[in-house]
Protein backbone atom coordinates (compact mmCIF):
# COMPACT_ATOMS: atom_id res chain seq x y z
CA UNK A 1 0.00 0.00 0.00
CA UNK A 2 1.41 3.38 -0.99
CA UNK A 3 1.84 6.21 1.49
CA UNK A 4 -0.91 8.14 -0.30
CA UNK A 5 -3.34 5.21 0.08
CA UNK A 6 -2.39 4.77 3.73
CA UNK A 7 -3.17 8.44 4.32
CA UNK A 8 -6.52 8.24 2.47
CA UNK A 9 -7.80 5.23 4.43
CA UNK A 10 -7.83 6.93 7.88
CA UNK A 11 -9.43 10.00 6.28
CA UNK A 12 -12.29 7.90 4.94
CA UNK A 13 -12.68 6.19 8.33
CA UNK A 14 -12.72 9.56 10.06
CA UNK A 15 -15.37 10.79 7.64
CA UNK A 16 -17.55 7.75 8.26
CA UNK A 17 -17.12 8.14 12.00
CA UNK A 18 -18.04 11.83 11.82
CA UNK A 19 -21.15 11.07 9.75
CA UNK A 20 -22.19 8.39 12.23
CA UNK A 21 -21.88 10.88 15.09
CA UNK A 22 -23.93 13.42 13.18
CA UNK A 23 -26.64 10.88 12.42
CA UNK A 24 -26.85 9.91 16.09
CA UNK A 25 -27.22 13.54 17.14
CA UNK A 26 -29.91 14.16 14.52
CA UNK A 27 -31.87 11.03 15.47
CA UNK A 28 -31.60 11.90 19.17
CA UNK A 29 -32.82 15.45 18.54
CA UNK A 30 -35.82 14.32 16.47
CA UNK A 31 -36.80 11.62 18.97
CA UNK A 32 -36.50 14.02 21.89
CA UNK A 33 -38.92 16.46 20.27
CA UNK A 34 -41.22 13.58 19.34
CA UNK A 35 -41.32 12.38 22.96
CA UNK A 36 -41.90 15.91 24.23
CA UNK A 37 -44.90 16.38 21.96
CA UNK A 38 -46.36 12.96 22.79
CA UNK A 39 -46.10 13.79 26.48
CA UNK A 40 -47.65 17.23 25.99
CA UNK A 41 -50.51 16.01 23.78
CA UNK A 42 -51.75 12.59 25.02
CA UNK A 43 -54.05 12.27 22.00
CA UNK A 44 -50.94 11.54 19.91
CA UNK A 45 -50.76 8.15 21.63
CA UNK A 46 -53.96 7.16 19.80
CA UNK A 47 -52.12 6.63 16.53
CA UNK A 48 -54.53 4.10 15.00
CA UNK A 49 -57.55 6.33 15.63
CA UNK A 50 -55.75 9.37 14.21
CA UNK A 51 -54.72 7.52 11.05
CA UNK A 52 -58.23 6.15 10.45
CA UNK A 53 -59.78 9.56 11.12
CA UNK A 54 -57.47 11.24 8.61
CA UNK A 55 -58.36 8.59 6.03
CA UNK A 56 -62.10 9.08 6.52
CA UNK A 57 -61.70 12.86 6.46
CA UNK A 58 -59.68 12.89 3.24
CA UNK A 59 -61.99 10.37 1.54
CA UNK A 60 -65.08 12.35 2.56
CA UNK A 61 -63.43 15.57 1.39
CA UNK A 62 -62.60 14.12 -2.00
CA UNK A 63 -66.14 12.75 -2.46
CA UNK A 64 -67.71 16.03 -1.31
CA UNK A 65 -65.53 18.07 -3.65
CA UNK A 66 -66.43 15.92 -6.64
CA UNK A 67 -70.11 15.89 -5.70
CA UNK A 68 -70.15 19.69 -5.32
CA UNK A 69 -68.78 19.98 -8.88
CA UNK A 70 -71.28 17.44 -10.22
CA UNK A 71 -74.21 19.32 -8.63
CA UNK A 72 -72.96 22.64 -9.95
CA UNK A 73 -71.85 24.22 -6.67
CA UNK A 74 -68.15 24.30 -7.59
CA UNK A 75 -66.36 24.85 -10.87
CA UNK A 76 -63.92 22.18 -12.05
CA UNK A 77 -61.07 24.68 -11.55
CA UNK A 78 -61.85 24.72 -7.82
CA UNK A 79 -62.91 21.10 -7.37
CA UNK A 80 -59.79 19.62 -8.97
CA UNK A 81 -57.15 21.33 -6.76
CA UNK A 82 -59.36 20.86 -3.71
CA UNK A 83 -59.55 17.12 -4.37
CA UNK A 84 -55.80 17.08 -4.97
CA UNK A 85 -55.27 18.44 -1.45
CA UNK A 86 -57.31 15.60 0.04
CA UNK A 87 -55.49 13.08 -2.18
CA UNK A 88 -52.16 14.36 -0.85
CA UNK A 89 -53.27 13.32 2.63
CA UNK A 90 -53.97 9.82 1.35
CA UNK A 91 -50.45 9.63 -0.07
CA UNK A 92 -48.95 10.41 3.33
CA UNK A 93 -51.23 7.81 4.88
CA UNK A 94 -50.07 5.21 2.37
CA UNK A 95 -46.47 5.97 3.25
CA UNK A 96 -47.25 5.46 6.94
CA UNK A 97 -49.14 2.25 6.17
CA UNK A 98 -46.17 0.96 4.20
CA UNK A 99 -44.17 1.29 7.41
CA UNK A 100 -47.04 -0.38 9.32
CA UNK A 101 -47.64 2.61 11.58
CA UNK A 102 -51.39 1.97 11.88
CA UNK A 103 -53.16 -1.22 12.99
CA UNK A 104 -49.96 -3.26 13.05
CA UNK A 105 -51.74 -6.00 15.01
CA UNK A 106 -54.88 -5.84 12.87
CA UNK A 107 -53.69 -6.60 9.31
CA UNK A 108 -57.23 -6.75 7.89
CA UNK A 109 -57.93 -3.13 8.84
CA UNK A 110 -54.49 -2.11 7.64
CA UNK A 111 -55.01 -3.77 4.26
CA UNK A 112 -58.44 -2.19 3.83
CA UNK A 113 -56.90 1.22 4.49
CA UNK A 114 -54.14 0.48 1.97
CA UNK A 115 -56.71 -0.41 -0.69
CA UNK A 116 -58.72 2.76 -0.03
CA UNK A 117 -55.69 5.04 -0.35
CA UNK A 118 -54.79 3.25 -3.59
CA UNK A 119 -58.23 3.97 -5.03
CA UNK A 120 -57.89 7.60 -3.96
CA UNK A 121 -54.56 7.75 -5.84
CA UNK A 122 -55.13 5.41 -8.78
CA UNK A 123 -52.12 6.60 -10.78
CA UNK A 124 -49.77 4.67 -8.47
CA UNK A 125 -48.75 1.05 -8.28
CA UNK A 126 -50.40 -0.92 -5.52
CA UNK A 127 -49.10 -0.15 -2.01
CA UNK A 128 -48.15 -3.77 -1.26
CA UNK A 129 -45.66 -3.79 -4.15
CA UNK A 130 -44.55 -0.29 -3.26
CA UNK A 131 -43.78 -1.49 0.27
CA UNK A 132 -41.06 -3.71 -1.19
CA UNK A 133 -39.43 -1.04 -3.32
CA UNK A 134 -39.80 1.57 -0.58
CA UNK A 135 -37.88 -0.56 1.90
CA UNK A 136 -35.29 -1.02 -0.84
CA UNK A 137 -35.23 2.77 -1.24
CA UNK A 138 -34.18 3.18 2.38
CA UNK A 139 -31.35 0.68 1.89
CA UNK A 140 -29.92 2.00 -1.39
CA UNK A 141 -31.20 5.59 -1.58
CA UNK A 142 -29.16 7.64 -4.02
CA UNK A 143 -27.80 4.67 -5.96
CA UNK A 144 -28.80 3.11 -9.31
CA UNK A 145 -30.63 0.30 -7.49
CA UNK A 146 -33.09 2.78 -5.91
CA UNK A 147 -36.01 1.88 -8.17
CA UNK A 148 -38.66 3.91 -6.34
CA UNK A 149 -36.99 7.29 -6.78
CA UNK A 150 -35.67 6.57 -10.25
CA UNK A 151 -39.22 5.85 -11.42
CA UNK A 152 -40.13 9.49 -10.67
CA UNK A 153 -37.11 11.12 -12.29
CA UNK A 154 -34.33 11.09 -9.71
CA UNK A 155 -30.93 11.32 -11.39
CA UNK A 156 -32.12 12.28 -14.90
CA UNK A 157 -30.04 15.12 -16.39
CA UNK A 158 -32.10 15.71 -19.54
CA UNK A 159 -34.72 18.31 -18.51
CA UNK A 160 -37.26 17.34 -21.19
CA UNK A 161 -37.13 13.63 -20.35
CA UNK A 162 -37.29 14.46 -16.67
CA UNK A 163 -40.39 16.60 -17.18
CA UNK A 164 -42.12 13.76 -19.04
CA UNK A 165 -41.24 11.27 -16.29
CA UNK A 166 -42.46 13.60 -13.53
CA UNK A 167 -45.69 14.38 -15.39
CA UNK A 168 -46.52 10.80 -16.40
CA UNK A 169 -44.86 7.97 -14.50
CA UNK A 170 -46.23 5.27 -16.83
CA UNK A 171 -44.81 6.98 -19.91
CA UNK A 172 -41.55 7.49 -18.01
CA UNK A 173 -41.30 3.75 -17.41
CA UNK A 174 -41.90 2.92 -21.07
CA UNK A 175 -39.24 5.41 -22.20
CA UNK A 176 -36.61 4.03 -19.82
CA UNK A 177 -37.21 0.28 -19.78
CA UNK A 178 -33.75 -0.54 -21.13
CA UNK A 179 -32.04 1.80 -18.66
CA UNK A 180 -33.84 0.15 -15.74
CA UNK A 181 -33.13 -3.35 -17.04
CA UNK A 182 -29.44 -2.51 -17.33
CA UNK A 183 -28.93 -0.60 -14.07
CA UNK A 184 -31.68 -1.62 -11.62
CA UNK A 185 -31.84 -5.35 -10.74
CA UNK A 186 -35.14 -4.95 -8.85
CA UNK A 187 -36.93 -3.65 -11.98
CA UNK A 188 -39.31 -5.97 -13.78
CA UNK A 189 -41.74 -4.60 -16.37
CA UNK A 190 -44.18 -7.50 -16.00
CA UNK A 191 -44.02 -7.14 -12.22
CA UNK A 192 -44.87 -3.44 -12.42
CA UNK A 193 -47.72 -4.09 -14.87
CA UNK A 194 -49.13 -6.69 -12.49
CA UNK A 195 -48.75 -4.27 -9.55
CA UNK A 196 -50.74 -1.69 -11.52
CA UNK A 197 -53.73 -3.94 -12.19
CA UNK A 198 -56.60 -3.22 -11.99
CA UNK A 199 -56.78 0.25 -10.40
CA UNK A 200 -53.83 1.96 -12.09
CA UNK A 201 -54.51 0.20 -15.38
CA UNK A 202 -58.06 1.56 -15.47
CA UNK A 203 -56.81 5.03 -14.51
CA UNK A 204 -54.36 5.25 -17.41
CA UNK A 205 -56.80 3.78 -19.94
CA UNK A 206 -59.40 6.39 -18.98
CA UNK A 207 -56.86 9.23 -18.95
CA UNK A 208 -55.35 8.41 -22.35
CA UNK A 209 -58.77 7.91 -23.95
CA UNK A 210 -59.87 11.28 -22.55
CA UNK A 211 -56.74 13.02 -23.87
CA UNK A 212 -56.93 11.25 -27.22
CA UNK A 213 -60.59 12.12 -27.73
CA UNK A 214 -60.11 15.81 -27.02
CA UNK A 215 -56.93 15.92 -29.11
CA UNK A 216 -58.78 14.47 -32.09
CA UNK A 217 -61.82 16.69 -31.63
CA UNK A 218 -59.68 19.77 -31.18
CA UNK A 219 -57.56 18.93 -34.23
CA UNK A 220 -60.54 18.36 -36.49
CA UNK A 221 -62.15 21.60 -35.29
CA UNK A 222 -58.99 23.54 -36.16
CA UNK A 223 -58.89 21.92 -39.59
CA UNK A 224 -62.58 22.58 -40.17
CA UNK A 225 -63.31 18.89 -40.58
CA UNK A 226 -66.65 17.46 -39.48
CA UNK A 227 -66.25 14.17 -37.63
CA UNK A 228 -69.22 11.85 -37.19
CA UNK A 229 -69.02 9.61 -34.11
CA UNK A 230 -71.35 6.87 -32.82
CA UNK A 231 -74.08 7.97 -30.40
CA UNK A 232 -72.55 5.96 -27.52
CA UNK A 233 -69.39 8.10 -27.69
CA UNK A 234 -71.13 10.98 -25.92
CA UNK A 235 -72.25 8.66 -23.10
CA UNK A 236 -68.74 7.26 -22.64
CA UNK A 237 -67.23 10.73 -22.61
CA UNK A 238 -69.71 11.97 -20.02
CA UNK A 239 -68.52 9.19 -17.69
CA UNK A 240 -64.88 9.95 -18.47
CA UNK A 241 -65.42 13.68 -17.87
CA UNK A 242 -66.84 12.81 -14.45
CA UNK A 243 -63.87 10.57 -13.60
CA UNK A 244 -61.36 13.13 -14.80
CA UNK A 245 -62.70 15.92 -12.61
CA UNK A 246 -63.38 13.78 -9.54
CA UNK A 247 -60.24 11.62 -9.37
CA UNK A 248 -57.98 11.63 -12.44
CA UNK A 249 -57.06 15.30 -12.86
CA UNK A 250 -56.59 15.84 -9.08
CA UNK A 251 -54.05 13.02 -9.09
CA UNK A 252 -52.29 14.33 -12.18
CA UNK A 253 -51.78 17.57 -10.25
CA UNK A 254 -50.89 15.84 -6.97
CA UNK A 255 -48.44 13.39 -8.53
CA UNK A 256 -46.65 16.03 -10.62
CA UNK A 257 -46.11 18.28 -7.59
CA UNK A 258 -44.89 15.36 -5.49
CA UNK A 259 -42.60 14.03 -8.23
CA UNK A 260 -40.94 17.40 -8.71
CA UNK A 261 -40.31 17.82 -4.99
CA UNK A 262 -39.21 14.29 -4.19
CA UNK A 263 -36.99 13.85 -7.24
CA UNK A 264 -35.04 17.05 -6.50
CA UNK A 265 -34.78 16.68 -2.72
CA UNK A 266 -33.20 13.22 -2.97
CA UNK A 267 -29.59 12.94 -4.12
CA UNK A 268 -28.33 10.50 -6.72
CA UNK A 269 -24.66 9.67 -7.08
CA UNK A 270 -22.00 10.44 -4.50
CA UNK A 271 -24.24 9.05 -1.76
CA UNK A 272 -22.53 6.94 0.90
CA UNK A 273 -24.97 7.14 3.81
CA UNK A 274 -27.86 8.93 5.49
CA UNK A 275 -26.08 12.28 5.49
CA UNK A 276 -26.02 12.38 1.68
CA UNK A 277 -29.42 10.87 0.85
CA UNK A 278 -31.66 13.91 1.20
CA UNK A 279 -31.83 17.62 1.83
CA UNK A 280 -34.38 20.01 3.34
CA UNK A 281 -35.97 21.62 0.28
CA UNK A 282 -38.28 24.55 1.02
CA UNK A 283 -37.53 27.65 -1.08
CA UNK A 284 -40.44 30.08 -1.27
CA UNK A 285 -41.10 29.54 -4.97
CA UNK A 286 -41.84 25.83 -4.44
CA UNK A 287 -44.65 26.43 -1.95
CA UNK A 288 -47.40 26.01 -4.60
CA UNK A 289 -46.02 22.52 -5.26
CA UNK A 290 -45.49 21.77 -1.56
CA UNK A 291 -49.15 22.55 -1.01
CA UNK A 292 -50.23 19.53 -3.05
CA UNK A 293 -47.78 17.07 -1.51
CA UNK A 294 -48.25 18.03 2.15
CA UNK A 295 -44.99 19.95 2.58
CA UNK A 296 -43.00 16.91 1.47
CA UNK A 297 -39.79 18.75 0.61
CA UNK A 298 -39.58 20.28 4.06
CA UNK A 299 -40.28 17.16 6.10
CA UNK A 300 -39.37 14.03 4.17
CA UNK A 301 -35.67 14.21 5.08
CA UNK A 302 -36.75 13.81 8.72
CA UNK A 303 -38.26 10.45 7.78
CA UNK A 304 -34.91 9.15 6.50
CA UNK A 305 -33.48 9.58 10.00
CA UNK A 306 -36.54 8.41 11.98
CA UNK A 307 -38.72 6.11 9.88
CA UNK A 308 -41.34 5.07 12.46
CA UNK A 309 -42.95 8.48 12.84
CA UNK A 310 -46.41 9.34 11.41
CA UNK A 311 -46.48 12.11 8.84
CA UNK A 312 -48.45 14.54 11.02
CA UNK A 313 -45.80 14.24 13.75
CA UNK A 314 -43.06 15.01 11.22
CA UNK A 315 -44.84 18.29 10.58
CA UNK A 316 -44.98 18.99 14.29
CA UNK A 317 -41.30 18.24 14.97
CA UNK A 318 -40.07 19.99 11.82
CA UNK A 319 -38.85 23.18 13.53
CA UNK A 320 -36.67 21.37 16.07
CA UNK A 321 -35.65 18.73 13.54
CA UNK A 322 -34.49 21.27 10.99
CA UNK A 323 -32.31 23.00 13.58
CA UNK A 324 -30.45 19.87 14.60
CA UNK A 325 -30.21 18.64 11.00
CA UNK A 326 -28.70 21.89 9.73
CA UNK A 327 -26.34 22.09 12.71
CA UNK A 328 -25.02 18.66 11.75
CA UNK A 329 -24.57 19.23 8.04
CA UNK A 330 -27.82 18.24 6.31
CA UNK A 331 -28.12 20.53 3.32
CA UNK A 332 -30.81 23.17 3.10
CA UNK A 333 -32.27 24.48 -0.19
CA UNK A 334 -29.47 23.04 -2.31
CA UNK A 335 -30.81 24.08 -5.72
CA UNK A 336 -27.84 22.53 -7.54
CA UNK A 337 -29.92 19.33 -7.79
CA UNK A 338 -32.05 21.05 -10.45
CA UNK A 339 -29.09 21.22 -12.85
CA UNK A 340 -26.74 18.44 -11.72
CA UNK A 341 -29.03 15.43 -12.05
CA UNK A 342 -29.19 15.26 -8.23
CA UNK A 343 -25.47 14.61 -7.82
CA UNK A 344 -24.21 15.03 -4.26
CA UNK A 345 -21.21 17.23 -4.86
CA UNK A 346 -18.72 18.59 -2.37
CA UNK A 347 -19.39 22.19 -1.44
CA UNK A 348 -16.44 24.43 -2.24
CA UNK A 349 -15.51 27.06 0.28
Amino acid sequence: MTAQMQEATPRRAATVSLDEQRVKRIVAGIRAEDQRLRAKYPILQRQNAIGLSILLFSLAGMIASGLAWYLGYLSAWISIPLSALFASLSHELEHDLIHRLYFRKQPLVQNIMMFVVWVMRPNTINPWYRRDIHFLHHKVSGNPEDLEERLVGNGIRNPILRLVVMADSFMGILLRVRVFQRETPRFGLVEIVNASFPVSTMYYVCWYVFLGYHAVMGGTALLGVSLSLPAWTAEVMSVLNLLVVVVIAPNVLRAFCLNVITSYMHYYGGVSGLMQQTQILRPWFLWPLQLFCFNFGSTHAIHHFVVNQPFYLRQMVAGAAHRVMRENGVRYNDLSTFVSGNRYQAIRH
